[in-house]
């Protein structure tokens, strides 16, 4: 399990930085008697000490551009990401635009159009840095209305600001399209593959359109570790950073902020769920086709298929799909089937097994997971840069990050130390998932994956006893019950 240091230390500042903050007034001082902290060096994240804890306002202050101050791209990402657990984002950019307009007296006649000029490209990049990496957030309305409202308050001083904006809201256009297609293909190839696994007939005796499968549409190890490879990307392109920390969003005890109701909170994890269950379906595919043919060798030759898939995956670095078909081999209505198994070569199994091994918080794979990141980093082709997680075991990581560190301090300040730590993973996974595949699409095979009939548990379990009988008294009384239930459905 990850562990982060949770420390109550005050940051310190250095000198000349975040100059827009002034120190405390005299007099103002925290409740355990210690000065109030001054200013914030974001910077330190980059090269300086880092910042451990502060008041939920102090790094809204540091995040506030000043015509002389920008602060480290590295805190930008932090903070935006973390802040959504104390502050809706369409708060934080109301008191951000707040600051602005007093700071820079936006709300005079006339302004000080030099001092404009030096703020205006400034708080344009924090707002373009803002929509591009966070651009889920801009679906709500108020968001662009802070937006026009800045933009319309330093507008006077050049008319090149209106110009940026309108490029700017047009990119943000784009992409909130493309990630709403995105969501309706997932929806859509999710029904298609219930619809059609709900027709599914466990028994060996099954109608002729369920007789397809995977070798028939691929008999090739190193295309379908390709193919799986794009799925993986393509899921992992419409996931954005706001979603491994939203299911964490609850009310903030410390200043009442009502945070979105179950259901919102659902939409704005949606793509990470949807992954998920590719996951699960990948698990059960592999499964049924192994428990599907009647004879004996032909699934053996399928379970050594998936073998070759499985080293490709590894080969290729696309982890989660490689879990995902030595998950599906291990559940227990393929691994019962030991007649099965002793037709197969299983000595690069075992291999692949090891190497997922959860032993030592699944050391082996974070090994080989680091090698994969350091491969990435020095590539000279996209093939060499894809890096595709485990990703059920990130989501944990994640979890335990943020159920093992609080999130306020006793002194009630942000513990940021903690969410430098969760931006560190997040940020990571942001890298690896903007690798564009460099494998061409074969549609029949794509389709296949995701629209291919599965079993449910029982289906397996019954298709598994058919294929080799019930060893004991338990399994002989789940089949029966098994055949009873589907005979009732059919």
């Amino acid at each position: 399990m990850p562990q982060t240091v949770c420390s109550g230390t005050m940051f310190t500042t250095s000198s000349g930085f975040n100059p827009h903050l002034a120190c405390a007034e005299p007099g103002e001082e925290e409740e355990d008697g210690a000065p109030q902290e001054g200013p914030g060096p974001a910077a330190c994240l980059a090269d300086g000490p880092p910042i451990t804890s502060a008041s939920l306002e102090t790094l809204i202050q540091n995040l506030v551009p000043t015509a002389d101050y920008y602060p480290e791209k590295a805190y930008v990402f932090t903070f935006l990401l973390s802040a959504r657990l104390f502050i809706p984002p369409s708060e934080l950019l109301s008191r951000v635009c707040e600051l602005c307009i007093k700071q820079q007296q936006l709300d005079q006649s006339p302004l000080d159009t030099v001092k404009v000029r030096k703020f205006g490209p400034k708080i344009l990049q924090l707002l373009t840095e803002w929509t591009e990496t966070f651009p889920s957030d801009f679906r709500d309305e108020k968001m662009v209305g802070h937006l026009k409202d800045i933009i319309r308050r330093i507008a006077p001083c050049d008319e090149a600001y209106w110009k940026t904006l309108n490029q700017m809201l047009q990119k943000l256009s784009q992409r909130l399209a493309l990630m709403s297609q995105g969501e309706e293909s997932i929806v859509k190839v999710s029904l298609n593959a219930s619809s059609i696994s709900d027709k599914l007939v466990a028994f060996k005796t099954k109608p002729p359109p369920i007789q397809k499968d995977m070798l028939s549409i691929c008999n090739d190890p190193y295309t379908l570790a390709q193919q799986l490879t794009h799925v993986e990307l393509e899921h992992l392109s419409h996931i954005g950073p706001e979603e491994f920390v939203q299911a964490f969003v609850q009310k903030d005890p410390l200043d009442g902020t009502q945070q979105p109701s179950f259901s919102e909170q659902k939409k704005k994890t949606f793509n990470l769920e949807a992954y998920v269950r590719w996951f699960n379906r990948l698990c059960y595919l592999v499964a049924t086709e192994i428990c599907m043919p009647a004879k004996k060798k032909q699934r053996a030759t399928v379970i050594e298929f998936f073998i070759d898939v499985a080293r490709e995956c590894f080969n290729i670095g696309n982890f989660n799909s490689l879990m995902a078909i030595i998950s599906g081999m291990n559940m227990t209505p393929v691994s019962r089937l030991k007649k099965t198994w002793s037709k197969t070569k299983t000595a690069k199994f075992f291999i692949l097994e090891h190497q997922m091994d959860p032993t030592g918080n699944f050391y082996n794979y974070r090994t080989a997971l680091r090698g994969a990141a350091h491969r990435s980093q020095t590539a000279n082709s996209n093939r060499e840069r894809i890096v595709i997680p485990f990703f059920s075991l990130l989501i944990k990581d994640i979890y335990f990050l943020n159920e093992g560190c609080a999130n306020r301090m006793p002194n009630g300040h942000v513990n940021f130390e903690k969410f430098v730590e969760l931006a560190r993973q997040v940020g990571e996974f942001m890298t690896w998932k903007q690798v564009e595949c460099p494998f061409e699409e074969d549609r029949a095979i794509l389709h296949y994956l995701h629209t291919a009939p599965i079993f449910s548990e029982d289906g397996l379990y019954l298709a598994s006893y058919e294929s080799e009988s019930p060893e004991n008294q338990v399994e002989k009384d789940r089949w029966k019950a098994l055949r009873s239930n589907v005979l009732a459905k059919t």
